[in-house]
């Protein structure tokens, strides 16, 4: 007979858990107690968002479920974020949370909240434990649909009666499944639907960011010439230097990239779905769409391709690069004139030295002083658009954004959940001001884990992102600003090191300098949004128009 808290720790392990993220309560104690002598390594946290925020990146960049934990009620609100964060985003999460007592109990309605029931919006899998027997199922279950295509969030509640349980059963064995071929047929109509057209563009969305389909998308652009571009979620796929990269799809509409898409008469949309903010409206008559993606389309106002090819991501591109002819028809003048114009553009004020410093400025600075395998993870903000346009990916998963929940407070605990995986990566999360002081907290664990992170603080003493749709819209500037704590000293009172930008030059060599050096970083950096409206508002679109 085992505890079954004890089995429910020996089928994490089983499922090759290393780290749990989280705050325990009183009703996971058993659990907690069951974890001291395990190989998996609490890390415990100071906010259940943090923990799932960490979880769910932990997941992005590996390929397997990041786990969570808090308590019961409270503990388990602050989790109802990453869970979406996960969910929208496609990145497979296990949350686990605490209850109290469910054969008995003298607390009454104490912090008791329906967990499961607030969890079933937000995830692909949400089960109360009501017997040690169920763990081993439960758990693998948990685990298969949190991994599967479309990946994303799960969730177990083990009420602490449970938890103290007698169990006799066993850990399930863990199989690899296969993803399913695409149809045939689908493939060879897509073969011909590009064959067809005269102008094909290939679009990259966050379902292709896997290894073996960066291989097969990069030998179907060296095969066919085909210029391609990527969502946000999709940058780094493939290596964004190449000749035929035309841009990120950043804004909405109006800029150059989307005059490339309303020129193409066919989108080869290889990786993405509707979650993701759409880099381009459908019509009807007029530009067709492949649909290239481990499940069919959902269909929407905006996008109804014509072509689902749904299997494997790699292999339909393998497949379709096999059979696909070069076209004498093909014309893609327009895009090397799209691809001239959008490196003229986004490098235009890259040497700009004024101070405070312009987001284009702060992008170049740190693409040039970053090696082409370090991350930076992004917290929500203006400057998003900024490293989406700007920031050319070497490699896959280097430039974490989220622009499926497009939530603030994410960008710190990314980057420690990417550097507890990449040790030896150099790791920078960038946040604006607003969204830092969302989940600050966690210096604490940084430095606790002895991390070595560097944190940007892009400080302007306002909600940014909605002072410029502010702006944009032509209203007067009111009710997003706000005073900041000294986040040098802030910084150091957590036991980081912290730095305050006081000129451009200032700025390259003190990140170079925390680059080198141990430990964690936060570096005050005056920012400068004044030209925003002026650029993505006004100019990107006339200059494109003119294209």
């Amino acid at each position: 007979m085992t505890k079954a808290s004890d089995l429910f720790v020996q089928a994490l392990e089983n499922e090759g858990v290393e780290y749990i993220f989280g705050i325990p309560g009183e009703e996971n104690l058993d659990l907690l107690n069951s974890l001291k002598d395990s190989k998996i390594r609490l890390i415990l946290t100071r906010h259940e968002q943090g923990a799932g925020f960490m979880a769910a990146t932990y997941g992005r960049l590996t390929g397997k479920p990041g786990v969570c934990l808090s308590t019961l009620g409270p503990g388990a609100t602050n989790l109802v974020t990453p869970a979406a964060y996960a969910q929208l985003g496609a990145m497979p999460m296990l949350m686990l949370t605490g209850q109290k007592p469910i054969k008995k109990s003298k607390q009454g309605r104490f912090q008791i909240l329906d967990v499961v029931d607030m969890m079933r919006p937000i995830t692909k899998y949400t089960r109360q434990v009501v017997s040690g027997n169920n763990i081993p199922s439960i758990v693998r279950e948990a685990f298969r649909l949190a991994s599967e295509e479309r990946p994303g969030a799960a969730h177990i509640e083990l009420p602490e009666d449970v938890a103290a349980e007698e169990s006799d059963e066993n850990v399930f064995e863990v199989n690899t499944i296969r993803r399913p071929s695409p149809d045939v047929k689908a493939v060879k109509e897509a073969v011909k639907m590009i064959e067809a057209s005269k102008m094909p563009l290939l679009l990259i969305g966050a379902g292709a960011n896997r290894q073996r389909t960066r291989t097969a998308l990069q030998a179907f652009v060296e095969e066919t010439k085909i210029p391609f571009c990527n969502t946000q979620m999709g940058k780094g796929v493939l290596d964004e230097r190449q000749e035929l990269f035309l841009g990120t799809a950043a804004l909405s509409a109006d800029d150059y990239l989307h005059h490339a898409i309303n020129k193409a008469d066919l989108i080869i949309n290889v990786g993405h779905d509707v979650v993701e903010k759409p880099p381009f409206f459908m019509e009807h008559d007029r530009k067709k769409v492949i649909h290239i993606n481990f499940f069919s389309a959902e269909v929407d106002q905006v996008y109804f391709p014509q072509l689902n090819v749904v299997g494997d991501i790699a292999e339909s591109v393998e497949q379709i690069t096999r059979l696909i002819d070069l076209q004498k028809h093909w014309d893609f003048s327009y895009y090397t004139k799209v691809h001239d114009e959008v490196e003229s553009h986004i490098t235009k004020y890259f040497k700009d030295e004024r101070y405070p410093m312009l987001p284009q400025r702060i992008v170049n600075q740190i693409r040039e002083i970053l090696p082409d395998d370090g991350i930076v993870t992004l917290d929500n903000g203006v400057y998003k658009i900024w490293f989406a346009r700007n920031y050319k990916c070497y490699e896959s998963n280097t430039l974490l954004l989220d622009n499926a929940l497009a939530t603030m407070g994410a960008g710190l605990p990314s980057a420690l959940a990417a550097k507890l995986i990449h040790p030896d990566k150099k790791v920078i999360a960038v946040c604006g001001d607003g969204g830092f002081m969302m989940n600050s907290q966690e210096l604490e664990t940084a430095v606790r884990e002895k991390l070595h992170v560097i944190v940007i603080i892009l400080n302007d003493n306002a909600y940014g992102m909605i002072k410029w749709k502010q702006e944009g819209m032509g209203f007067d500037n009111f009710g997003l600003d706000y005073q900041n704590p000294d986040f040098v000293k802030y910084a150091e009172s957590y036991g980081a090191q912290g730095h305050r930008i006081s000129s451009d030059a200032d700025f390259s060599e003190t990140l170079n300098k925390c680059l080198d050096t141990e430990g964690v970083h936060v570096i005050d950096c005056p920012v400068d949004y004044s030209l925003n409206h002026a650029i993505l508002n006004v100019k990107i679109k006339e200059q494109a128009d003119a294209l």
